[in-house]
């Protein structure tokens, strides 16, 4: 059998649907973000409007000191995994800092956001007795893999829908262990969870809460703890987890949570026990990075700002975008082939970088281009952006927005 044929075929069929997905090559270059270098096709250099690095933190001066000194002191790996000779100084230091970031009593790092999900809900699925994770409809695939790990019995409650939350956990008996799984800010249509009223019926019925805060930690609350933060509400989740590769700009993922929840996941967890840790250099990086975002709301205020000023260009020149209360705007195109088509023209014609989002990401019909403008890009850069995609959707004949 040839096992190449049968790889190109369901290749050349993701191609054909326009859903095949192409790596930008790029390069970023330190202190003049969000301009990269690329080494593509097109101009020599782009402007970056899809990144993660949602307040240009990889960037900040303290950050990369921190991780260079690092570096200088103890050198680059962890040298294993946190079991076998790999638990640093710096890993305790960071934890200690995540869980006085979200007000819990510990916090565990892992390598990943996605593994911090996989880990920690197959972990609690698998091993808690009677376990029922009812996992939000819209759910990112970490968690989804996590549940699927763990074997136990999943409900799929509509999303955001905290009345169908609140009958599917009626209907489990009484000596079900109940796991509400969720996020905070969604991150394709970047609206946000009713966390409060999720709380609410959680402790009705005496459920745990796991909420997934990725996209929100750095960005919500005074301290950047996230959505829950803002909405007074850290002490009523029972585990909340983050990540270190978005707003923190650097890489990693963690949970925190009391004392027992934490030691239970690094005590079963396998995506904890057999992962090489952390470099000792990452973790002083997102630490300071996490120290300055406690103290300054610069960053937050001023990628506010920008994002509204986009919102408020899209919508005077009737570029369709999805409205939400979040710093994530999906720019509607609603067809894989030409939104595939328009990133590539926006990359090689004007020098701006947007990802095509398309499916398994999200469902067909809804392909979008997803910014995430930042406090470092310029008023100058909103306007040229703009211009850019107006003169598109004539050129390619995409609906506008109805005023």
């Amino acid at each position: 059998m040839n096992f190449d044929n049968l790889f190109q075929a369901q290749l050349d069929k993701l191609k054909e649907e326009g859903n095949y997905r192409v790596f930008a090559e790029l390069q970023r270059k330190c202190g003049d973000f969000p301009r990269v270098q690329n080494h593509g096709e097109g101009q020599d250099e782009v402007t970056v409007w899809c990144s993660n690095d949602y307040l240009g933190m990889g960037q900040n001066p303290d950050v990369i000191q921190a991780m260079l000194d690092t570096v200088q002191s103890c050198g680059t790996g962890a040298g294993g995994t946190r079991n076998i000779s790999g638990n640093a100084h710096h890993h305790k230091l960071l934890e200690a800092e995540l869980a006085d970031l979200h007000g819990k009593e510990a916090a565990l790092l892992f390598t990943s956001g996605y593994v911090s999900n996989w880990a920690a809900l197959s972990t609690l699925g698998s091993r808690l007795p009677n376990a029922v994770i009812l996992s939000d409809a819209l759910n990112h695939a970490s968690m989804i893999e996590g549940i699927r790990h763990a074997r136990c019995e999943k409900r799929v409650w509509k999303h955001n829908d905290v009345a169908d939350l609140d009958r599917q956990l009626q209907e489990l008996p009484a000596n079900a262990t109940k796991i509400i799984a969720f996020e905070s800010v969604y991150s394709m249509d970047g609206d946000i969870a009713p966390i409060r009223e999720i709380v609410e019926v959680a402790e009705k019925h005496g459920a745990m809460t796991y909420i997934d805060e990725v996209h929100a930690v750095g960005m919500y609350g005074p301290r950047g703890g996230g959505v829950a933060e803002r909405e007074g509400l850290m002490d009523r989740i029972t585990l909340i987890e983050g990540t270190l590769g978005k707003a923190y700009g650097v890489v990693g993922g963690y949970i925190t949570g009391s004392h027992a929840l934490v030691d239970f996941i690094r005590s079963f967890a396998s995506g904890f026990i057999f992962t090489t840790a952390l470099p000792p250099a990452v973790a002083a990086a997102a630490r300071a990075s996490i120290r300055h975002l406690k103290h300054s709301s610069y960053e937050r205020e001023m990628q506010q700002h920008q994002v509204a000023r986009l919102r408020a260009r899209l919508d005077a020149e009737g570029i369709p975008h999805v409205h939400n209360d979040s710093h994530i705007i999906p720019v509607m195109v609603k067809d894989p082939v030409k939104c595939k088509m328009l990133s590539d023209i926006l990359m090689e014609q004007f020098g701006i970088y947007v990802q095509p989002i398309n499916y398994p990401t999200v469902p067909k019909g809804t392909e979008r281009l997803r910014f995430t403008p930042g406090p470092l890009h310029s008023d100058e850069d909103i306007e040229y952006l703009v211009m850019a995609l107006k003169t598109l959707w004539k050129q390619c004949a995409i609906a506008h927005a109805v005023a």
